[in-house]
């Protein structure tokens, strides 16, 4: 059946991080795209994201806003690992420059100024916000998006940016995410006096919890407490008592980051439970079919034990953008749906493996971070420990490539 409808060469469903990023990459390389999101503004909630070597390198692939995102946050120089059944330090690893190539190290990145930031370096009328998509349909090699106002989008290429709940990936065929059996609360404290840490990541586990706590500039500091959620559903849905049960469950740490928590205001809790998609699902299922495809956590949505989440992302933007700009452009003798389809084929085997590597290497690192016992533990704090912070080193030093 034929149909009619607005049409748009690449067409992105949601306006998070790697939504912004495919259309800035696309931009840099003279591809215009229309960006759908659902809200009627930027979703700026959420606190702050580690940004890894692997994460600057694609964004200083965008062009000049990774000199400015670092100008304007605090650079962190090692990760602490401590337990809170002994109290005990079980590893201290540098970030050394050496290890994270200088300025393109480690940085806590506020996710409110990173999505401005990408909007503000788009094209005015990019993003067309409070368009949800409803239903997606082929036609005659196109895609049809109809949106919740009536509204019809006919798309040479549709990218699904969309987020763990992605639209996209169910039309796909992807499953939907499981349940990693655990909940995170995020929040963010500005002490007035003066935190008086150090600029390291501090990470602490044991009895089930694992937590963490960034410093992101003297006074400000970002954490986050992961858990098996208690079956009194009252705890997590009343914000006080989410936080009285955080502070009574912290364990032997310093009286300065007891008081982080213990002075952040419960209104300020985000708590959400985390999911992530089976590697199994990743190496059977569709990243991408036709002209359309997945990227960001609508493509690989993995709990957040490595701070890879954001940062994989912007990985995905790069290729995605790179492939389409050079189908599109006519880089081959094949016609143009022969050249999308086998561009985005090409950009899902680039990153099949990448991101199957990294959802496994996460959920593993959070199970074995969440170990309770004597044994268990003893062989996560005086044999794991410093491997686990090697892995994470490793995975960042990833290097996704240029735009072209």
């Amino acid at each position: 059946m034929m149909m009619e409808g607005v049409e748009g060469d690449v067409v992105i469903v949601g306006a998070g991080i790697a939504g912004l990023a495919t259309a800035l990459g696309l931009h840099r390389l003279g591809i215009r795209s229309l960006v759908l999101e659902s809200a009627e503004s930027l979703r700026t909630t959420g606190y702050f994201l580690g940004m890894w070597p692997n994460a600057w390198k694609a964004i200083d692939a965008l062009g000049g806003i990774g000199q400015t995102l670092r100008a304007k946050h605090k650079q962190l120089t090692g990760i602490v690992t401590s337990s809170v059944v002994s109290g005990e330090i079980t590893a201290d690893r540098p970030i050394k420059p050496a290890d994270l190539e200088g300025d393109s190290g480690l940085y806590a990145v506020n996710r409110k100024m990173l999505l401005e930031t990408l909007e503000n370096e788009l094209p005015r009328g990019t993003i067309k916000y409070s368009s949800k998509v409803v239903r997606i349909e082929d036609s005659d090699g196109f895609k049809f998006l109809h949106l919740a106002d009536g509204t019809i989008l006919k798309a040479k290429v549709l990218i699904g940016c969309d987020g763990v709940n992605s639209v996209v990936a169910e039309y796909l065929g992807l499953s939907k995410a499981s349940s990693a059996g655990r909940s995170a609360v995020r929040s963010f404290v500005e002490l007035k006096g003066g935190h008086g840490l150090e600029p390291k990541v501090m990470l602490f586990f044991g009895k089930g919890i694992r937590f963490g706590v960034i410093p992101c500039d003297d006074r400000s500091v970002y954490w986050f407490y992961s858990f098996r959620p208690p079956q009194d559903r009252e705890i997590v849905e009343d914000r006080m008592k989410l936080k009285q049960h955080i502070v009574s469950t912290l364990g032997k740490v310093p009286d300065k980051i007891r008081s982080v928590f213990e002075e952040t205001d419960a209104t300020n809790l985000e708590y959400s439970p985390l999911r992530f998609r089976h590697p199994w699902n990743l190496v059977w299922g569709n990243i991408s079919k036709g002209n359309a495809c997945v990227a960001g956590d609508a493509f690989h949505p993995m709990t957040p034990d490595l701070a890879q989440g954001g940062c994989s992302a912007f990985e995905d933007s790069i290729v995605l953008a790179r492939v389409l700009a050079a189908a599109l452009r006519g880089e081959s003798q094949e016609n143009e749906q022969q050249r999308i389809q086998k561009g985005l084929e090409n950009y899902a085997k680039e990153r099949r493996w990448r991101s199957i590597d990294l959802v496994w290497s996460a959920y593993m690192s959070g199970s074995v971070h969440m170990w309770d016992g004597v044994v268990l533990s003893f062989i996560r704090d005086h044999i794991l420990a410093k491997l686990l912070g090697g892995l994470v080193l490793k995975k960042a030093s990833f290097d996704c490539g240029k735009l072209n």
